[in-house]
């Protein structure tokens, strides 16, 4: 991306970028991390779904409840009608919000959608559902992202990648782009440009370090998952949830709620989950692509990664930190790549002794993206804004050039730091 062009290669010179934040998730699910540029998304086809993607969707009931406006609207965090909702930071879109989206799209004759490089499932799962509503509402739909353009293994499964294309292949100025699940217009690689000269941009995101770009802003912190708001959306543009379209939000959730296991999980996220199980999504099958499957040569890579695992109870303010490096040879020699490893840090952080869990991965260019993750005391999310990345108070990352002792020891003097939220645990 653009954003790097330039940058000193300095041994330990760290870099910040406009990140996009990830809920805690599995195997190479999601990371609720910043993704690094690039992502290490090796090999997959960006078009073809998995040869079992139609079993990853049952029969919708036959009298399933149906979406009508009876059903409460999304929470806007202003009084109905508002419509600065989504231009406030850390407020919830408003009415005038959700109405303007809905009248570009239906003016629309052609819609593109782009989502953030390597996407997780929360990102492609939420673009793939809403390029499927909109070619239901008779729009040409192209969706994309930046390079590397391939769609990660274990994400092969969800419906609508024939709506897939290379980013090439976008409009260079589109009378209509929804950017999804990226924090800011740079996280779209080589599409922030052609964001930039669209001639509307609507922007549907959830992360709290959102930086406020685009015209028309759906963008709400306290939303679980970037498909809460397409979900909410496509209700107000009438479209019926079908298999496929609950399909790519039920990744989306999932992945971004930890399997429903994190602090973000509501009542209302189960409302939503149960009406995408209604439409037709069957669980079992969609958490085995998301946590439930790895090569062989990932288990070693594992077992390698936790048997040099160290555990330093002094650090973190003595609350305890573990950590582990995985380097691109070990990968490599297992032929395993980098968009696996996601789920290393989830064995990491069930360390009854520490904290945080940090894993350090070497991608294919040589730099090292640190991924943390914390129990609730301390605000991981803080330490790597520090030192050029971002993320939440319990998961977060930056990545940075140089030897793992030396980022380790920037981290741990980082994590000393008392942030203004540890001492306390989330809610």
């Amino acid at each position: 991306m653009s954003a790097r062009d330039g940058r000193a290669e300095t041994p330990g010179a760290s870099w910040t970028e406009e990140c996009s934040l990830h809920e805690m998730g599995g195997h190479g699910a999601s990371g609720h991390d910043v993704v690094p540029h690039g992502g290490g998304v090796r090999g997959g086809s960006p078009v073809s779904a998995a040869p079992n993607a139609s079993a990853l969707t049952a029969p919708a009931p036959a009298a399933p409840a149906p979406e009508t406006s009876e059903r409460a609207p999304a929470r806007t965090g202003t009084d109905a009608g508002a419509g600065t909702g989504g231009d406030a930071p850390g407020a919830a879109p408003g009415e005038l919000d959700w109405d303007r989206a809905v009248e570009l799209i239906e003016a629309a004759d052609e819609v593109c959608l782009a989502c953030h490089i390597a996407p997780d499932g929360d990102a492609l799962g939420s673009m793939l559902a809403l390029a499927q509503a909109l070619h239901a509402l008779g729009k040409r739909c192209l969706a994309s992202f930046g390079e590397p353009f391939a769609v990660p293994a274990i994400l092969r499964f969800l419906p609508g990648q024939e709506f897939l294309v290379e980013p090439a292949r976008m409009p260079a100025a589109p009378a209509l782009m929804i950017s999804l699940d990226a924090a800011g217009q740079a996280r779209l690689g080589s599409l922030a440009a052609a964001a930039g000269r669209a001639g509307a941009l609507i922007v549907v995101d959830h992360h709290a370090s959102n930086v406020g770009f685009g015209g028309v802003r759906l963008v709400d912190p306290d939303a679980a998952a970037t498909a809460v708001l397409v979900e909410e959306l496509i209700r107000r543009l009438g479209v019926p949830l079908d298999g496929d379209i609950a399909q790519g939000l039920y990744a989306g959730l999932a992945s971004d709620t930890g399997s429903f296991k994190y602090p973000c999980t509501t009542p209302e996220v189960h409302d939503l989950a149960g009406r995408l199980l209604s439409a037709g999504v069957r669980p079992e099958a969609v958490s085995r692509e998301l946590w439930d499957r790895a090569p062989f040569g990932y288990l070693q890579v594992l077992a390698g990664a936790l048997s040099r695992a160290r555990l330093e109870r002094d650090a973190a303010g003595g609350l305890g930190l573990v950590w582990t490096t995985i380097a691109r040879a070990d990968r490599e020699a297992r032929d395993v790549p980098y968009d696996q490893l996601e789920g290393v840090i989830d064995q990491l952080r069930r360390t009854d002794e520490a904290e945080v869990a940090v894993v350090l991965k070497e991608n294919d260019r040589g730099e090292w993206y640190v991924s943390t993750r914390a129990k609730g005391v301390v605000d991981v999310g803080r330490a790597c804004v520090e030192l050029g990345g971002g993320g939440h108070r319990t998961a977060a990352a930056f990545t940075m050039g140089g030897e793992p002792a030396w980022i380790i020891d920037r981290l741990r003097a980082a994590l000393r730091e008392p942030g203004p939220a540890d001492g306390r645990t989330e809610e």
